[in-house]
């Protein structure tokens, strides 16, 4: 029988909101280490990681949005750290025909040591939290993306050293990126700057969570005074699976695209994110996304690290 999970209280990696400012650390680091292991043992297709602290442990990773660095990740994170992944499609599965969130958790519990759920719904991933015996992992949501985040805070550490008084620009809609990130400038001691229109901004009551724990979060509606002297520079697509007002949104985000000119209002040394996959010529211009600033592939490659720590961390390793 499998101890753990009779185990309780384990540890669910649902939104940083929910996590300490030492936890969020915890996780960072981990992934500094575990990606200069990878490195120095050979990082290839086939690492795996030399104490295969996962041997005993299986991962369901369930899909309701389609995914290709969320799913590639976490199948290698499992499978370099010694463990065994199970892909499950939200319409292949009975989630499909009816079956509610909570029974699925019931019965995967008792197949699987961690559920991975990339869901359509924020209120899915925390009833399927809710019901687990088991830890769960938001892969994302319509509110968050917790696990891009730290992929995103990791990479800013490797090129600029310590995030802690840098400012951070996020220029576009106010998505569940930008959530992720409003709580990431708290735990980490980072000031945000936000510039979204005023049709597409993060919720109230996130921007209310972050002033009420002394975060250094600010809100405004031009995308210049955001960059101005920027250590780093984000934005994310502004159509979003689902959305079917994708004329509509372009026109009212397009001041808010990412190019030269933005670029240039951020500091010299400046990086410029984006979580991928980009809509060219929307949110960013090529010449920014494939120009000097651009740290995109380091930042997609670093899921793969984020990930594997977060999948000890639930596990207490």
């Amino acid at each position: 029988m499998n101890d753990f999970k009779l185990k309780k209280p384990f540890r669910h990696f649902l939104d940083l909101a929910a996590l300490k400012p030492d936890e969020a650390r915890e996780i960072i680091d981990k992934a500094k280490i575990l990606k200069t292991t990878a490195t120095e043992k050979g990082h290839g297709k086939g690492f795996i990681h030399p104490d295969r602290p996962l041997a005993d442990k299986s991962l369901a990773m369930v899909f309701e949005k389609p995914s290709t660095r969320t799913r590639v990740s976490f199948e290698m994170s499992i499978h370099q750290l010694g463990g065994t992944a199970i892909v499950l499609q939200g319409n292949d599965m009975q989630l499909g025909r009816g079956e509610t969130v909570s029974d699925t958790a019931q019965v995967l519990s008792g197949f699987v040591d961690a559920v991975m759920l990339r869901a359509d719904s924020h209120e899915s991933l925390l009833e399927m939290s809710e019901n687990a015996k088991v830890p769960v992992i938001n892969a994302l949501t319509d509110f968050s993306h917790p696990c891009q985040v730290m992929a995103d805070v990791l990479t800013f550490e490797e090129h600029r050293g310590p995030i802690k008084g840098k400012k951070i620009a996020w220029s576009g809609d106010g998505n569940n990126v930008a959530v992720s990130w409003i709580h990431a400038a708290v735990l980490f001691d980072c000031e945000l700057v936000l510039a979204c229109p005023k049709e597409f901004c993060p919720p109230t009551q996130v921007l209310e969570w972050a002033k009420n724990n002394g975060g250094k979060v600010t809100l405004t509606h031009d995308p210049d005074q955001a960059a101005l002297g920027a250590d780093c520079i984000i934005t994310d697509t502004w159509i979003s699976m689902g959305d079917t007002d994708a004329d509509e949104r372009i026109a009212i985000l397009a001041p808010y695209q990412v190019n030269k000119k933005l670029m240039r209002g951020a500091k010299d040394d400046s990086l410029f994110m984006h979580c991928l996959p980009a809509h060219r010529g929307e949110e960013v211009t090529d010449e920014v996304i494939d120009g000097p600033h651009s740290v995109i592939w380091d930042e997609a490659e670093n899921r793969l690290h984020i990930q594997k720590s977060i999948l000890l961390w639930c596990f207490g390793k």
